[in-house]
């Protein structure tokens, strides 16, 4: 007797994962999925500790065209809840303060986190010559068309807040992919966003989401709408290719076992797809474990609003770069949602690391709570020491795109089209978040679906 077969194996049960086998599943209800964790979700892990709801990864998403549709499809738009409307408001820390990020144009004006002549040089940008963003860094593209106090005052905190990373390293093209193809096509970033707007696109929800138990839940709940849970605590330790069929090796709690199927979702972060592929793909391996991580340390603490001098309200904070902070960013998460903390409590999602502090992963705990310590004491001001909560450690946590970033996943998807029935899904691919990653997933279940059947 062979090796049972199911109509589709997708390797990695994030959301990217899930994505793709609820996609797989409007074909087939055979959809084996395969996570080495505990828990489906990925980076969305929830904990419940003493009253407070615990982001240990993702904190908050969009909600974008593709995941929206899917969220119809499987009856869970009702679970969405929008952040608070001060949530509206958002903060960058420079010059020893909180300053408001600008939302408008007249606030623009009026912001100091540019000069007159930054802001006179951003107004200019219509009339910058048209260059070339593909092959730039996010640095060398804003700079030139926006300015550099854009860059360092406004662009840079943004970046190293969402991407833990470095402007001067993360590719324009990849980042930045809108405003690029804007200026190719129009010459302008600012005029192409006029000309360039065209009504009865699909569009996502404006703002961002979470549910009311958190962002783990929702992964569980993603993981219910399959005709089989996921294979947990279970390992890939081999793919190949025979025919057109693929012999998946697995290791896990019912021991070692083999499948057979003709499509093949590899939904894992770049490096571990790297390490499935290196036997059957060994140059889009290669490219795949050429992408950079940045490493983050999370870390949640509950605050007593009455033991800091600074008001908490809006979204949270980032941080210039020149601000001599180590802290990349915080969000107020108790003010975005409700009941994320006790009563009179305030939850506070801090995060450290990054490309600036990569080894704050392997450091103890006394040496980087110490850091956190002083940093919010410089930002909120501490009449007290704050309580953690827990502290999170991800060595490989967000891909970092360069400026050759575009060219090489192209040219991985490439390789891989000359392979019957597999496709990538991720975070890594084309953008991160987890509106991205879940889109990815989507794209790879309807790639394999659209190939044609083998006879």
């Amino acid at each position: 007797m062979g090796d049972p077969e199911v109509a589709a194996v997708v390797v990695g049960a994030g959301v990217a994962g899930l994505a793709a086998a609820i996609e797989l599943q409007r074909e087939t209800s055979e959809v084996l999925v395969i996570d080495a964790s505990d828990r489906p979700g990925g980076a969305l892990r929830t904990d419940h500790i003493a009253g407070y709801v615990i982001e240990r990864g993702a904190n908050t998403f969009q909600v974008k065209a593709p995941m929206l549709e899917l969220f119809r499809r499987v009856k869970l738009e009702a679970s969405l809840v929008r952040a608070q409307p001060e949530g509206r408001s958002r903060f960058i820390f420079r010059d020893g303060r909180l300053q408001p990020v600008p939302t408008s144009p007249l606030a623009f004006l009026r912001t100091p986190l540019l000069s007159a002549r930054g802001k006179a040089r951003l107004l200019a940008e219509p009339f910058i010559w048209r260059g070339d963003g593909s092959g730039e860094s996010v640095a060398e593209f804003a700079g030139r068309r926006l300015g550099a106090e854009v860059v360092r005052h406004l662009i840079g905190p943004f970046l190293t807040g969402v991407y833990a990373g470095d402007e001067t390293q993360l590719g324009a093209a990849a980042v930045f992919g809108g405003p690029v193809a804007l200026e190719r096509r129009y010459g302008s970033i600012a005029l192409g966003g006029v000309l360039g707007w065209r009504p009865g696109r699909r569009r996502g929800l404006r703002g961002s989401y979470s549910t009311a138990d958190g962002l783990g839940p929702l992964a569980r709940k993603l993981a219910a709408r399959l005709a089989e849970p996921p294979a947990l605590r279970s390992r890939v330790t081999e793919i190949r290719l025979d025919g057109r069929h693929w012999q998946i090796s697995i290791s896990g709690p019912a021991g070692d076992r083999q499948f057979r199927a003709r499509r093949v979702v590899l939904a894992t972060p770049a490096y571990e797809t790297a390490t499935i592929l290196a036997g059957v793909a060994g140059d889009a391996a290669s490219a795949l474990a050429d992408i950079v991580y940045a490493p983050i340390v999370g870390i949640p603490i509950a605050v007593d609003p009455r033991a800091v001098r600074s008001r908490i309200a809006g979204f949270g904070f980032l941080v210039a770069r020149d601000a001599g902070i180590r802290l990349l960013g915080a969000l107020f998460m108790s003010r975005l949602f409700p009941n994320r903390a006790p009563e009179g409590r305030e939850l506070i999602q801090c995060m450290l690391g990054g490309m600036g502090w990569r080894d704050a992963v392997d450091l103890p705990d006394d040496v980087v709570l110490r850091e956190l310590h002083a940093d919010l004491d410089r930002i909120l001001g501490l009449r007290s020491e704050p309580r953690t909560l827990a502290i999170t450690r991800w060595r490989q946590a967000i891909p970092q795109p360069d400026r050759d970033h575009v060219r090489r996943i192209a040219s991985i998807r490439e390789a891989l089209a000359k392979l019957p029935g597999i496709a990538l899904a991720g975070g890594y691919l084309d953008g991160i978040g987890v509106a991205s990653a879940l889109a990815s997933g989507v794209r790879a279940a309807r790639e394999l679906m659209r190939e044609r059947s083998p006879a």
